[in-house]
């Protein structure tokens, strides 16, 4: 029986799940009001949609390709230079997992009990942070147990994630109109050509500051290349795979621009309501907070009680929390086997040891527990380490923060190769003239390479030089190991 392969739907919903995050739209107003926008459309014009682009010719060129960015590098450049890039994005998704598997139970709190309370949660005894690391682990297992199990599964839960955040955004956009229309067409935050070039925060006024939310704007973008090993398994994917990329680039580039103008239908930003200027708000729980008042904004519209109009923010809160629990479970499902699918069926097999290859429902399953012993081994210790173990992560979060994004400049380099490369078949091509895609990779590493040496130097810049530091020993580290599991393939490959 033919095994059903992906349809451009789906590979949208997989894609706008893995890129998409709902949170960076409240976030975005909280940081910079409208003047969030037009950075957001400079990041998607500048990095998202030609990156986007050369993943599409990337995809279209390797369609029957298993290992996906590795691939893509290895025919174009080398398979070293391949190696480096794909080892050092791999290793950042690992601190992701860890990221993620603890601080999802944030929104499902806030499902249930309207706001987050994993603090006080308490499992035999064990305090708050413990807890969440229990649960982190046992989370990891039942994902890597139904993803093993094969596509079909994650395709399940990946549409219905992407579904939630979708239904999201329906809610942000259709509840900002409603309220604007009951409110006689007038934004509680005016609108002004000065409004999208000043910040109302204090704090972004600086180019310097300015230049941080750029950065924040092109990380808001990320995660599309983890779908690249997804290519073999897309119905008539030279057509489908460009396809679903390009409408999901141009559809999360201008969701992001419409939620963020939307936000200020409900929100403005110097009423003492939004909590905006309170200690309490931060950029975990703004989403939360900016998703209550508009529940609380659109009693008042309507000329309910304080009290009604109370309890309909509060049920907002709780549908924000559902929502954004199935799109981290749908995010998890998709990043716990595509990297690593990747980096395993995509490098050569004697780079690793022989059962790692061994697949089963057409997924590595013995390389996913692996991963998931790993991960869980990372959990326990930062849970249940103490300080010093909290002192770890952090170390690990800032070695990671570079690395993840540094590959996408290893792409861009590498599509400069592609495009040089005549033997390799292109059935499509969205740069026509080697020009152009030269133009668009040049722009791509300027950007994003401006976005991490800035990441680099910011902490240092703010007292903190340990995590400057750490930031650049991260992606020589990965890069080190990198260089040493491929010199080794290298030697047995020579002994032959």
């Amino acid at each position: 029986m033919a095994k059903k392969k992906l349809t451009l739907v789906t590979l949208i919903l997989m894609i706008f799940t893995s890129v998409f995050g709902f949170t960076n739209i409240p976030r975005a107003y909280y940081l910079m009001g409208y003047a969030s926008i037009p950075w957001y459309i400079l990041a998607a014009l500048t990095f998202f949609l030609p990156f986007a682009f050369m993943l599409a010719e990337f995809g279209a060129a390797f369609k029957n390709s298993k290992g996906g960015i590795y691939s893509w590098m290895a025919e174009s450049i080398s398979p070293k230079f391949a190696f480096v890039g794909t080892f050092m994005w791999y290793a950042s998704f690992i601190i992701w997992m860890v990221n993620v598997g603890s601080g999802i139970w944030i929104p499902l709190s806030n499902f249930i009990f309207g706001v987050d309370k994993t603090q006080s949660w308490s499992l035999f005894g064990l305090n708050g942070v413990q807890t969440l690391g229990v649960l982190a682990i046992l989370w990891i297992l039942l994902i890597t147990i139904v993803s093993s199990k094969g596509l079909d599964k994650v395709k399940k839960v990946t549409s219905v994630g992407g579904t939630a955040i979708a239904l999201l955004n329906v809610l942000l956009i259709v509840g900002g109109l409603i309220i604007l229309a009951l409110n006689g067409g007038e934004m509680l935050q005016p609108v002004s050509a000065k409004a999208f070039i000043s910040s109302p925060n204090e704090s972004y006024q600086s180019m310097i500051s300015i230049f941080s939310f750029l950065v924040f704007a092109i990380f808001a973008f990320g995660g599309i290349e983890a779908v690249g090993g997804l290519v073999d398994q897309t119905e008539n994917a030279e057509v489908t795979f460009p396809k679903a990329v390009t409408i999901s680039a141009i559809v999360i580039a201008v969701g992001y621009a419409i939620g963020i103008f939307i936000v200020g239908s409900f929100t403005n930003w110097t009423f003492a309501y939004t909590q905006f200027s309170e200690a309490e708000t931060t950029l975990g729980n703004v989403a939360y907070i900016t998703m209550n008042n508009m529940g609380y904004q659109l009693g008042l519209a309507l000329n309910l009680s304080d009290a009604t109009a109370m309890t309909i923010g509060n049920w907002f809160s709780r549908y924000m929390g559902l929502s954004m629990f199935l799109a981290l479970s749908g995010a998890f499902f998709t990043l716990i086997f595509s990297p690593l699918k990747q980096i395993i069926e995509g490098t050569p097999s004697e780079i690793w040891p022989a059962k790692w290859s061994q697949t089963k429902n057409d997924m590595p399953t013995y390389a996913m527990w692996i991963q998931a012993l790993i991960v869980s081994v990372i959990i326990a210790f930062v849970s249940f380490g103490g300080d010093s173990a909290a002192k770890f992560f952090q170390i690990l979060t800032a070695m990671t923060n570079v690395s993840m994004t540094i590959p996408n400049m290893f792409l861009a380099i590498a599509f400069i190769g592609f495009k040089n490369n005549q033997t390799i078949n292109k059935p499509f091509e969205m740069y026509k003239s080697t020009g152009k895609a030269k133009a668009a990779a040049y722009m791509v590493i300027f950007v994003v390479g401006f976005a991490n040496v800035f990441t680099i130097i910011n902490p240092a810049m703010n007292g903190n030089l340990s995590e400057t530091i750490w930031s650049i020993v991260g992606p020589v580290f990965f890069s080190v190991v990198a260089l040493i599991l491929f010199g080794n393939y290298e030697k047995k490959q020579q002994l032959k």
